[in-house]
């Protein structure tokens, strides 16, 4: 039986730090990682969809990567995305990942063309062979992939002892439970859609990864609290609390990180920066969206934390 007990948690998604030219910025990242560790969240996923990883070069991922390791290694479990559309660059991130002491590597499918399932099976299984003293997360995000993780594609990757679970970010919760039946009690499912922390938990997640928990990682904390409370009526409403939370970040013309990067300057005086083109970055017109989004959190903080 596997020791899973530090994946187990509120891991938030890490965002992409860029400094006045676009460029990642070391600071940034030392600065955001250092912003979690004072939280007191489980983990960190780095590089992944709110990483902009699809957007960076081998060589950005790199330094992100380090950056983060320098601060929160020992503190935090990291876990790193090192997917590419690509085989040999997810290697050299996954080789790259290993060197620097990480908890566990991840990955999403191939995207664009379809491949059959042994060919995703191997790809996954050569970076995962790159990095062999290192646990393996498969990451389930068909809605974006345009590929989705089987029952029999799931099968075929648990015969790799280096699976130790799935983020799975597709939207039926049910997902969840076939995931977590199939994988049983020595490996873990992810809850990956924010909005259904609450039901993700009670299917079977035993953690959750997500792009927004870095805007309000008290409230995700509060709610994984609550759930192993039982006090299932409150962990409903400040689920829908963070809902509403959550409309408002994407009500913006600007990309929902962009907003989330605004709404950490006002309340938490982190300069991360903006979005990597062809993401949009917030503008004059979002103020208010954004302001009422960063107002939302701290008084839906004050409400279920008084804080």
């Amino acid at each position: 039986m596997k020791n899973l007990e530090k994946y187990h948690g509120i891991i938030p998604a890490f965002y992409a730090c860029y400094d006045e030219n676009g460029e990642i910025s070391r600071e940034g990242v030392r600065s955001l990682a250092e912003y979690f560790i004072e939280k007191g969240v489980q983990g960190l996923y780095v590089n992944g969809s709110s990483g902009e990883c699809i957007y960076q070069s081998v060589a950005d991922r790199k330094v992100v990567l380090e950056e983060v390791m320098a601060v929160a290694k020992g503190k935090l479990t990291i876990i790193a995305h090192v997917a590419c559309n690509n085989t040999k660059d997810s290697v050299e991130l996954a080789r790259h990942a290993e060197s620097l002491g990480v908890d566990a590597i991840a990955a999403i499918p191939p995207i664009y063309f379809r491949l059959p399932e042994y060919s995703v099976a191997q790809y996954w299984n050569d970076m995962s062979a790159a990095a062999p003293n290192t646990d393996f997360v498969i990451y389930n995000i068909p809605q974006l992939a345009g590929v989705a993780l089987t029952p029999s594609l799931y099968k075929e990757m648990l015969k790799n002892e280096r699976v130790i679970g799935v983020k799975n970010s597709s939207m039926p919760v049910q997902d969840i439970q076939t995931f977590a039946s199939l994988g049983g009690d020595d490996h873990v499912v992810f809850n990956g859609p924010d909005e259904q922390f609450l039901g993700g938990r009670l299917m079977g997640a035993a953690a959750g990864i997500g792009g927004t928990y870095g805007a309000m990682p008290e409230l995700f904390l509060k709610l994984n609290q609550l759930i192993a409370d039982k006090d299932l009526e409150t962990a409903k409403e400040l689920q829908f609390a963070i809902n509403d939370i959550i409309k408002h970040l994407v009500a913006a013309h600007g990309n929902m990180y962009a907003v989330i990067k605004e709404v950490l300057r006002i309340n938490e005086g982190l300069n991360l920066g903006s979005v990597r083109a062809p993401l949009t970055p917030v503008c004059e017109s979002d103020k208010a969206v954004v302001e009422g989004a960063a107002r939302l959190i701290r008084e839906t903080k004050e409400r279920f934390l008084g804080a």
